[in-house]
Formats: C-alpha cells, sequence, structure tokens
C-alpha cells in the first residue's frame, strides 16, 4: 500500500499511515485531564499531532524517536494542518523504510560533487589546495559531509543540506569577488567549503535530526577549528598566518556573540563570509517556511517566531511555483505584542534552557 506522506494530508482527510516521532509532549488540558501533543515527521514534511484520549496509556507505549501507526483525522486549526489521533501504536525499525521519514535535498547529491570538484579545481593557492584535499579526499569525512543537514531547525533542514548551504556560499563567493579588487578568492572559497564543517559531528541525522553529544558541548564552530588543526598537523610547511586567517574565519562567522559567535569579524574576507552564509541562510529559511503550508489560501504566511513576522508569499512571478489562490481577505492576524514574545521566550527558556540556546545559537547559520 503506497505510503500517506506529510505532504500529501490535506483537510478532513482520514489519515492511517506511519510516521516518526520528532517531538514528544505531555500537557494538561484546562478540564485537569492530559493530552499528548506530538510532532510527527517523514521526507516530505512535519505536522502537528494531537492525542486527547487515553493518553496515559497511549503515551507509555512510545518514545521519542520512535516509529508509530496512527489512525487520525486532518484539520486545519489557526491555519496549520493538524492531526487529532484516535489510534496508536508502536511500530518495530525493522518494518520501515528509513528512506521515507528523513527530508533530503531537492539537488542530486552527485551532480553537486561534480560541482565541488569543479570548484576545487579552480583553486590557484598550493596551500589552500592541499588543506582542502585533506578534507575531501577524506572518504569518511565525505561519507558524512554529502548527507549531512545544515541545521537542525533553521535551514536546509535536511540530507545533503550542508552540501547544497556550502556549495551556495561558495557560488555567491564567485559572484562578489568580481565586483571588488583585492579580495582572496581561495581563501573565501575555503571558508565557504570549510565554515559549517563541524557540523559533520555537531549533527545526528541517522534517524531524525538532532544534536550529538559531541555538537551540544562543543558546537560546530569549535569542531570545525579543531578538525582544521587536525588537518593542518599532516600538512608541513602550512603558512602559520593563512591558517590563523581561515581559523578566524570559522570562529567568526556567525557574526555577533549573541548568535554564538567566538569572535566577530576582523578580516574583510570574514566579514564578506558572515554576510553571505547569513544570506544564503535565511533565503533557505524563508523559503521552506512559505511552503510549509500548501493548503493554505492566505497570501501570507503563519507568524515565524525567530524572525518575529509574517511573510507575503506572492512576488509577482508566475513559473515553477504558481501563486497561491487569492482569499476573500479575511482580517490578517496580528502579530503577539513584543512584550507577550518575550514573555513567551522567558518562560520557555526558564523551562529549558538548552532548547533556547540551540534555537537562537546553534540553529541560526
Amino acid at each position: 500500500m503506497r505510503k500517506t506522506y506529510v505532504a500529501d494530508i490535506r483537510e478532513r482527510d482520514q489519515v492511517d499511515a506511519v510516521f516518526l516521532v520528532k517531538d514528544k509532549i505531555t500537557a494538561m488540558a484546562k478540564n485537569g485531564k492530559p493530552y499528548l501533543t506530538l510532532r510527527l515527521m517523514d521526507k516530505s514534511g512535519e505536522v502537528e499531532a494531537k492525542v486527547w484520549d487515553n493518553v496515559d496509556t497511549l503515551a507509555a507505549t512510545f518514545e521519542r524517536d520512535d516509529f508509530i501507526s496512527i489512525r487520525s483525522k486532518a484539520t486545519v486549526y489557526l491555519g496549520k494542518m493538524q492531526l487529532i489521533i484516535s489510534e496508536l501504536r508502536r511500530i518495530p525499525d525493522e518494518e520501515v523504510e528509513l528512506a521515507d521519514f528523513l527530508p533530503e535535498t531537492d539537488r542530486n547529491i552527485k551532480e553537486m560533487e561534480v560541482e565541488l570538484t569543479a570548484l576545487l579545481a579552480s583553486l590557484t593557492d598550493d596551500n589552500i589546495r592541499r588543506l582542502l584535499a585533506a578534507f575531501f579526499d577524506d572518504p569518511e569525512l565525505m561519507a558524512s559531509y554529502r548527507l549531512a543537514p545544515a541545521a537542525k531547525g533553521m535551514h536546509h533542514v535536511y540530507l545533503g543540506g550542508l552540501l547544497e548551504h556550502s556549495l551556495a556560499v561558495a557560488r555567491l563567493v564567485d559572484s562578489i569577488v568580481p565586483l571588488y579588487t583585492g579580495i582572496n578568492r581561495d581563501l573565501l572559497i575555503a571558508g565557504a567549503l570549510l565554515h559549517d564543517v563541524g557540523k559533520v559531528r555537531e549533527m545526528a541525522y541517522q534517524r531524525s535530526f538532532d544534536y550529538t553529544d559531541e555538537g551540544k558541548l562543543l558546537g560546530h564552530i569549535t569542531i570545525g577549528v579543531e578538525m582544521i588543526q587536525e588537518k593542518l598537523v599532516t600538512l608541513p610547511g602550512f603558512p602559520p598566518e593563512l591558517a590563523m586567517l581561515l581559523k578566524h574565519m570559522l570562529l567568526s562567522h556567525h557574526g555577533q556573540y549573541e548568535f554564538g559567535s567566538p569572535k566577530r569579524p576582523k578580516t574583510l574576507e570574514a566579514t564578506i563570509l558572515n554576510y553571505l552564509d547569513d544570506l544564503d541562510s535565511k533565503i533557505n529559511g524563508i523559503r521552506t517556511h512559505i511552503r510549509k503550508e500548501p493548503d493554505n489560501p492566505s497570501r501570507w504566511t503563519a507568524y515565524h517566531r525567530l524572525y518575529d513576522r509574517y511573510f507575503f508569499k506572492e512576488n509577482g512571478l508566475e513559473g515553477e511555483e504558481p501563486p497561491l489562490p487569492v482569499e476573500m481577505v479575511p482580517e490578517e492576524p496580528t502579530p503577539p505584542p513584543r512584550e507577550h514574545v518575550r514573555e513567551k521566550e522567558r518562560k520557555s527558556f526558564h523551562n529549558n534552557p538548552f532548547e533556547q540556546l540551540k534555537e537562537k545559537n546553534l540553529d541560526l547559520f
């Protein structure tokens, strides 16, 4: 029987399918009864689900990162698709096809590898070529680099996301370099390809997207600098100042201390990398947010908490993605007051400070 994917779900559908449990939260309703809020996922996307009845018994049968088979009804609540689950049971791993449950890049990974090879061949600095060869000629590292996501929640959250994002930043480098004199292209390309390399060890992506213990304790910036140093010790004669400039690019690519950056950019190339990384991250994150609700007829997206705004979906173009139908112009939802957002963030931070730190620092870029 054909699997029902998240992207296939329409309002009022009876959804009987298997999903991966990304999040599982037990809460108490106003009437004192417990309920479950689940975040279910497959490779096509995510959907929220609620369990209102028999909660204690059902909650004991599965955990986060388990596969569950559900019987449910689809409904739209506050502009978002939601499943109301009436029955569920845990499914053993051997009964599912893992490839159905992790989203992957729309790009062909082999084609991206060819693009990476051509980019490496275009470099003229022998020392940078040697360093990048030490990374990308390493079969074990390349196996992870080609499959890892670029983040857990904000941008390029799919298999192949790290490679796609790194190549996109490198293409932006080649768009910028011809416009200005005195930019070290090879150094910038190295920064584009290595700025997030630590995510091959920061991210866990064999089942769902999460952080490894090393990722939680060190973060991809620290891990990336360590990885560069590990390769440098195998490259005799590598110029110490060039190594310092490259490490600085990794240490400063988040731009500001409040975004988890150990250093702020203090070279031209580091500054450029910070802005290009941020640009590609935001473009992908906003486009992903816009595409999350294909059945929402509104010309506006749902509220994006990190960016603190709604996004207008239309841009005057018609092409591969036809514009969504124009609704009868209901009253636009009003963004929550800033003090309300801050109060929610304070409560969330109080309840789970690590989750807040991950969202504000680790997931941004």
